[in-house]
């Protein structure tokens, strides 16, 4: 376990050579506040004038550090009727719960929170019990944490979280729900409908990825 970077502790199993669900090894191929329109005070157009060219407004109350940044077009929707948002924890303390309180945020942004139904408040708890995995694990065996990026549509939400480890993540086998720590990718692996990794070659580290179901 690389000690380079302090993260916080969590329940992680090992990184061995063993690849999860969808994983691909390394050197293979890769597994599978917005201002509206019409702001108060806007200056009218005379007859005749051109009109501005369509655009974002901004002003002094619109600007967003990177590290919080969600890359969402106007409307909430990036491509094909997705969201998503991205969180720089590149050398940053308590990752843990930073990447809980952002995921909770862009759960508020999209419906998932708060939930009207049990089934839809157990669906955003195993997204945030799942953010925490990723991230713990991250620190534990892969030198810590770069990224995590979220990503919504209406049936899925994927979580990514990106690393310089060069291990692979996987459930400790055989798992022992008695035996302290070693339940984190495990218990990814029974929450999720699908999780794997993703290398690019020539580049080091990864970035391990999950999905989860919207609530119904």
């Amino acid at each position: 376990m690389s000690t380079t970077r302090p993260c916080s502790p969590g329940d992680r199993g090992p990184e061995p050579g063993a690849s999860g669900a969808s994983a691909a090894p390394e050197g293979g191929a890769p597994g599978s506040g917005r201002l509206g329109d019409g702001a108060p005070g806007a200056v009218p157009v005379a007859p005749g004038a051109p009109a501005a060219p369509a655009g974002r407004a901004t002003g002094p109350g619109d600007a967003r550090t990177p590290a919080t940044a969600p890359e969402e077009p106007p409307g909430g929707d990036a491509g094909a009727g997705g969201r998503v948002r991205r969180l720089s924890l590149a050398d940053r303390s308590g990752v843990v719960p930073l990447a809980r309180d952002f995921t909770r945020e862009a759960l508020h942004a999209w419906g998932w929170l708060p939930s009207a139904t049990a089934d839809q408040r157990a669906a955003a708890e195993d997204v945030l019990l799942v953010v925490s995995e990723l991230v713990t694990n991250a620190c534990l065996h892969a030198e810590g944490p770069e990224e995590l990026r979220i990503t919504c549509d209406r049936k899925v939400i994927r979580l990514e979280v990106s690393d310089r480890g060069t291990g692979q993540p996987a459930p400790r086998t055989p798992h022992r729900a008695g035996r302290p720590g070693g339940h984190g990718m495990f218990i990814v692996q029974r929450l999720c409908l699908d999780w794997g990794v993703v290398r690019t070659p020539g580049v080091a580290g990864k970035r391990v990825w999950a999905e989860l179901g919207a609530p119904a």
